[in-house]
């Protein structure tokens, strides 16, 4: 089968995804059974402890993410293990919206970006002395009118952005997604697919796996941000009613920028001979693993950590594909916020798979908020030996 015939090929969709997907699951829990060793994966809880469960109250946490297509925040409190979820907030805002055709943020996708922000504010402002990372990425690296937008963020708000380059990128979605690689695997393949770039990481572990989450970056052999997004290929090819043509035309885009990833060969021949497996972090692969499970509603603890193997993959899309724009948006698993990217987000799914073959790939509701926290709570130690964590000279709090 050639590479253009394969959306069309798909195999036919089953009766029922749902039955497919309790039945792989169900085979999942009793292999784990069968080995009571394996590690479990992490689940970031939101329930608090009781003051007398609690010696002392650890530092707080903030990380927020500004993408082409979301903003994020997260603020948390590090646990012996972990850390523990106490507020988050995540809005669709199309800062880059017409930025592949303009190379400019739009006064009104800044009104609404600002506007989500403020409310990033005043969550922040209900916790004290909140260590906050806060980031920018492919929007405002690439936008002519960056500076101006994130001046008046500043003025308006008091919040600075750090714009981030695309390795520290992969860097932070690699972190916040270790724990969720198998322990055993000699490496892994990771993506992140954005509103305006995706990024790619080749994870190398034959050398030895990092033990400390923090550090797990450190195994990346090989990494590419590609120049295409969720937004960027919608406004391109167009999102809404798209044909079996039009997918494969947006395929190939995505494949001639995955020409350049370094070590691609080296990629294919370590495929050939080990278990590498994918590890997909964004709204694409949560939608499908929403859709693949038949959820009435989307449920993170469902989605996060789930396992699908290829041809679960194929069979989702061929149900996703064959959807009309109408019924995307009545979808709880999509809605209307997503229905006109959600094809555009696995045509660059498609292209990674075409490119490098792997037969499971697992899925992880988290990224780069989650990297910036583990990162931040590495470098202040607060895992170590269960001593308290201590803050890096020159840290500085959240306005």
């Amino acid at each position: 089968m050639t590479d253009s015939s394969r959306s069309t090929a798909l195999p036919a969709a089953p009766a029922s995804l749902r039955e497919r997907a309790d039945e792989r699951v169900r085979h999942e829990r009793e292999d784990a059974k069968a080995q009571p060793g394996a590690k479990r994966v992490p689940r970031w809880t939101s329930q608090s402890k009781s003051a007398g469960q609690r010696k002392k109250r650890a530092p707080t946490y903030a990380a927020l993410d500004l993408g082409t297509n979301n903003c994020r925040l997260l603020i948390a409190r590090p646990t012996e293990n972990g850390f523990r979820v106490l507020d988050g907030f995540s809005r669709i805002v199309r800062l880059g919206e017409g930025l592949s055709q303009t190379g400019r943020l739009s006064e009104a996708a800044m009104d609404r970006t600002i506007e989500a922000l403020r409310i990033c504010k005043n969550k922040l402002a209900q916790h004290d002395g909140v260590r906050a990372r806060i980031i920018a990425t492919e929007a405002c690296r690439s936008a002519s009118n960056s500076a101006v937008f994130l001046s008046r963020v500043k003025r308006e708000l008091g919040m600075a952005f750090e714009v981030v380059d695309r390795k520290t990128e992969a860097e932070l979605a690699v972190t916040g997604c270790a724990d969720l690689i198998e322990t055993d695997a000699p490496g892994a393949i990771l993506f992140d697919i954005g509103g305006g770039s995706s990024e790619l990481a080749w994870l190398d572990f034959r050398g030895g796996r990092p033990r400390n989450q923090g550090k797990t970056s450190a195994s990346i052999r090989s990494w590419q941000s590609l120049p295409v997004g969720v937004v960027s290929i919608a406004e391109k090819f167009g999102g809404i009613d798209v044909t079996p043509e039009i997918f494969e035309a947006m395929v190939n885009h995505v494949t001639e920028q995955l020409r350049h990833f370094r070590g691609r060969e080296k990629l294919r021949g370590m495929l050939a001979s080990h278990p590498v497996h994918f590890l997909g972090t964004s709204g694409t692969v949560t939608t499908l693993a929403g859709l693949y499970l038949g959820l009435e509603r989307y449920e993170r603890s469902k989605v996060d950590g789930l396992w699908m193997h290829a041809d679960d993959v194929d069979a989702t899309m061929r149900v996703l594909l064959a959807m009309s724009y109408d019924k995307r948006t009545s979808n709880p698993c999509i809605g209307k916020e997503r229905a006109d990217l959600v094809i555009p987000g696995c045509a660059i799914f498609e292209a990674i798979r075409r490119e490098w073959p792997c037969q499971r790939i697992r899925v992880a509701d988290r990224g780069l908020r989650e990297g910036i926290l583990i990162s931040m709570m590495s470098e202040d130690r607060v895992w170590m030996r269960g001593r308290p964590g201590r803050r890096r000279r020159g840290s500085g709090n959240a306005k």
